[in-house]
């Protein structure tokens, strides 16, 4: 069962990846089509364009990193410096989306726009948090290593 949701999220993971790339890409045509139907986006084109833009390419960086620590659990070796930089940066990339989330609040308010703020932020808290903890881990488990 394990190896399932192993090989599950690992192609979760790339299928998020890649497919967030497409994404990107192709945000332009996506916005101006959406704009047929809500006026809203039709009127903040461009704002939009960048708002979605920025923030989806620091949510491809937080997949990518997410990608890389799932590496090292694949290899059996979670506790490793490489995994704190990974939640060291997704934390920095999580509180850049929420800044970048924040200036939509200048075009358009809605309750959405404040939870993906919230949402955004508490996962940089996180994700700190996470990072401090593994350092110590990766300590421990370097020292333990010698004793032997």
């Amino acid at each position: 069962m394990k190896d399932k949701l192993t090989l599950f999220t690992k192609f979760l993971l790339d299928f998020m990846f890649y497919a967030g790339i497409v994404v990107i890409v192709t945000l332009p045509l996506s916005i101006k089509f959406y704009g047929r139907f809500n006026t809203y986006f039709a009127e903040n084109f461009y704002s939009l364009c960048v708002i979605f833009f920025l923030s989806g390419i620091f949510a491809v960086l937080i997949l990518q990193q997410l990608r890389r620590m799932f590496g090292t659990v694949l290899n059996d070796d979670c506790f490793v410096r490489e995994n704190v930089a990974s939640l060291e940066k997704m934390s920095i990339y999580s509180f850049f989306i929420a800044v970048i989330t924040a200036c939509r609040l200048f075009i358009y308010l809605t309750p959405a726009v404040l939870v993906i703020i919230l949402v955004f932020v508490i996962a940089g808290l996180f994700s700190k948090v996470l990072a401090g903890v593994f350092d110590k881990a990766v300590t421990y488990k370097q020292e333990n290593d010698l004793t032997i």
